[in-house]
């Protein structure tokens, strides 16, 4: 293929790819106040303020990126119940999954209480939507209320989020430590304590009675 026609097709691939972001920025308004267009990450984010997260007295001592880059400190949840879990797309959990975090999040909105969800592509490829517009509109689409929903992040092995390490350093499975799958939960006392950590089969809408006990 001459260098000329390798060109024109990724030329054409751009203004295609540009032109399904532009729609769906337009058909889809961010409920996280994006108001321009991002390209797709493929890079995992794996920073964070407590590296040596065993060390780490909550869940606050760490800074998470949310779904456009930009650092958020976990202390501004200081004083909530949290529900933090890892989400992708095209699982066989999904559909259940969100639409049960949905229940929660409108359950619990005026209450001391929020989901966070980590996309993670760690488990068979089922998280392929990037960050920034292209999840905002896939979550639109999908009609899936699921909380603040942050960066695409690994959860396990060297390359997982020092939040991840916390948490499963504090709450190791049945099996290990390891996140068995997608849709994993941890929930979080109001001190920003892991309290419980429940399989990817467990259905939010289970865990009701616990979060309801953290809110006193």
């Amino acid at each position: 293929m001459s260098n000329f026609t390798t060109f024109r097709t990724l030329a054409t691939i751009g203004r295609n790819t540009l032109g399904r972001f532009q729609y769906c920025a337009f058909s889809y308004p961010n409920q996280y106040g994006v108001n321009r267009l991002y390209s797709q990450s493929t890079t995992t984010q794996t920073d964070g303020t407590m590296e040596d997260y065993k060390n780490a007295k909550s869940v606050y001592d760490f800074t998470v990126k949310d779904s456009q880059g930009a650092d958020v400190s976990l202390e501004k949840y200081r004083g909530k119940v949290l529900l933090i879990v890892n989400i992708a797309s095209q699982c066989g959990l999904t559909k259940g999954n969100y639409a049960e975090l949905t229940e929660l999040s409108q359950k619990y909105a005026d209450k001391d209480f929020k989901i966070l969800s980590f996309p993670c592509n760690q488990f068979g490829g089922q998280m392929p939507e990037g960050d920034g517009e292209e999840m905002v509109c896939h979550l639109r689409s999908a009609k899936a209320e699921v909380g603040d929903v942050f960066a695409k992040i690994d959860v396990n092995g060297d390359g997982a989020h020092p939040l991840y390490k916390y948490l499963k350093h504090k709450q190791g499975g049945t099996l290990g430590d390891s996140i068995k799958w997608n849709f994993a939960k941890f929930l979080v006392n109001k001190d920003g304590h892991p309290v419980d950590r429940y399989a990817p089969t467990t259905s939010p809408s289970s865990i009701v009675k616990d979060i309801d006990k953290l809110l006193g």
